[in-house]
């Protein structure tokens, strides 16, 4: 069930296997002020969810934030079908079959100024990802940018999470380190991102983080040279 993590704002994590390695994913759900809420990364869910969502407001948008984060977006728009969709950019091209999707890109859509900064990460055009912040609870929502694995894992999953620099602490992983082709556009995008006041980061892997977040982040975001 989805858990609150701020007023207007909760979150959902739900564990699956990819490539053999067993991980958790995590739903950010935000309510906006005039009760249509955003869901951010779907995982997969089941009626009592849906009802629960029902109950916090109107499903009105489901986001798909980047180029691996979008294999429970058709089953969340089954599941709201009045819902929009939106995408990372290049993730029409990948998932043809999600029917109306909308490609995201450095400016926000006018109907979530009001409560959302956005960001796309460019540099990586194989993640692609679009990042937010939530104004009113100054929280920055990442994807898989920034990751922090925290808490009892699978011994195969901390050995992936050591391996990756990312097991106990909040930094950009190794793998996606690898794919970054441009590190000045990279970096580029971090400065504008360290520019939100923000004073929370939920990653979708695992943790959300809550004491010095944007010490912690622009810390990993030298990564790139932020």
């Amino acid at each position: 069930m989805l858990t609150p993590v701020a007023p207007n704002l909760w979150h959902m994590e739900r564990c699956f296997t990819a490539a053999g390695l067993p991980v958790t994913s995590r739903m950010t759900v935000v309510r906006f002020d005039d009760g249509r809420l955003w869901l951010h990364s779907p995982v997969r869910f089941g009626e009592a969810v849906a009802d629960q969502l029902r109950s916090l407001g109107t499903v009105a948008w489901i986001v798909a934030p980047n180029r691996a984060h979008h294999l429970f977006a058709g089953h969340a728009r089954r599941m709201f079908p009045e819902a929009a969709l939106y995408g990372a950019p290049g993730l029409a091209a990948k998932r043809p079959d999600l029917a109306g999707l909308v490609e995201l890109q450095d400016t926000v859509p006018p109907e979530w100024q009001h409560e959302l900064g956005q960001v796309c990460i460019r540099g990586m055009p194989f993640v692609n990802e679009v990042v937010w912040f939530h104004k009113a609870s100054a929280t920055l929502i990442m994807t898989d940018v920034l990751q922090c694995w925290c808490g009892a894992l699978d011994w195969r999953s901390a050995a992936y999470a050591r391996l990756t620099g990312v097991r106990r602490r909040l930094d950009v992983p190794r793998t996606v380190r690898l794919v970054t082709r441009d590190r000045a556009l990279a970096a580029g995008s971090a400065r504008i991102i360290l520019e939100w006041p923000f004073t929370r980061v939920i990653t979708a892997h695992n943790a959300i983080v809550e004491q010095d977040a944007h010490a912690l982040v622009e810390r990993a975001f030298s990564r790139f040279g932020a």
